[in-house]
C-alpha cells in the first residue's frame, strides 16, 4: 500500500512546477521545436503540447498510473525502456527519475521508494517514480495520471515562454485548452493500468513521437543550450 490517504492537496503539491524534481530545467522537445521552427506562436505551442499530450504524455501517463496502482516498479522500469527508442530520451527519463526520487523520499518517505532507489541506484524512468510517489503520498492511479500528463505540457509551454518570449497568459491558455483533452487521456491510462494489473505492462500504451526522439538526439549534440532537454 501506499503512504498515508492524501487527496488533492497532495496532488497539488506533486504537480507543482515548484517542486524540486527538476523539470524546470528540461523543456520536454519545446527548445528543438522552437529552433527547428515548428513552434513559433500560441497556436503552434498549442498543436506541439497537443500531439506531444497524446504520445509520450500518455506513455507517461500509463506508466505512473500503473505504479501507483502497485505494478511492480522494476518491470515497469524495463518497460518504460522499451517505450523510449532514443537514448537521449532514456538518459533524461533516468536523470529526472534520481531527482525525483530524492524529492519523494524527502517529501514522503516509503519502502517502496527506497527499494527502487537502491534497484536503480543511477535512476528509474521519471514516470515510473512519478507513480510510486503518487502512491507514497497515498493517491491513485488517476492522479499519477494527471501529474504525468499535465507535465508532459506544462513543460513546454513555460519553456515556450522563456524561448519565444511568449505571453505567459497565451502560454496558460494553451494549457486550459488541452485540459478536457488531458482528461481523456488520464481516463485511458488509468484504464490501461486496471487492465496491467492482470495483463501485465504490455496493456500500458506505447504511443511513439518519432519527431521527438530525431529532435532529442539532435539537442544532446548542441554546445550551447538553454535547457538540458
Amino acid at each position: 500500500m501506499g503512504g498515508a490517504p492524501g487527496g488533492v492537496g497532495a496532488l497539488l503539491v506533486l504537480a507543482d512546477g515548484r517542486f524540486p524534481a527538476g523539470g524546470h530545467a528540461h523543456s520536454g522537445g519545446a527548445e528543438a521545436a522552437v529552433a527547428a521552427g515548428r513552434v513559433h506562436d500560441a497556436a503552434s505551442l498549442e498543436a506541439f503540447c497537443r500531439g506531444r499530450l497524446h504520445t509520450a504524455g500518455l506513455t507517461a501517463a500509463g506508466l505512473a498510473a500503473a505504479a501507483a496502482a502497485g505494478l511492480d516498479p522494476l518491470a515497469l522500469d524495463d518497460a518504460a525502456d522499451a517505450r523510449t527508442p532514443s537514448s537521449a530520451l532514456r538518459a533524461t527519463a533516468r536523470r529526472l527519475g534520481r531527482q525525483l526520487m530524492r524529492a519523494a523520499r524527502a517529501t514522503w518517505p516509503s519502502p517502496e521508494l527506497d527499494a527502487l532507489a537502491a534497484a536503480r541506484p543511477r535512476g528509474a524512468h521519471q514516470p515510473v517514480v512519478l507513480g510510486l510517489t503518487a502512491r507514497a503520498a497515498g493517491l491513485g492511479p488517476p492522479d499519477a495520471a494527471y501529474a504525468a500528463g499535465y507535465e508532459a505540457v506544462s513543460g513546454p509551454a513555460t519553456a515556450a515562454v522563456r524561448l519565444l518570449s511568449l505571453d505567459p497568459f497565451d502560454a496558460t491558455a494553451v494549457l486550459a485548452r488541452l485540459a478536457p483533452e488531458l482528461d481523456q487521456v488520464v481516463a485511458r491510462a488509468a484504464d490501461a493500468a486496471r487492465r496491467a494489473l492482470d495483463e501485465g505492462p504490455g496493456a500500458l500504451p506505447a504511443a511513439s513521437a518519432p519527431l521527438l526522439d530525431i529532435a532529442a538526439e539532435q539537442h544532446a549534440t548542441w554546445s550551447v543550450r538553454l535547457f538540458a532537454s
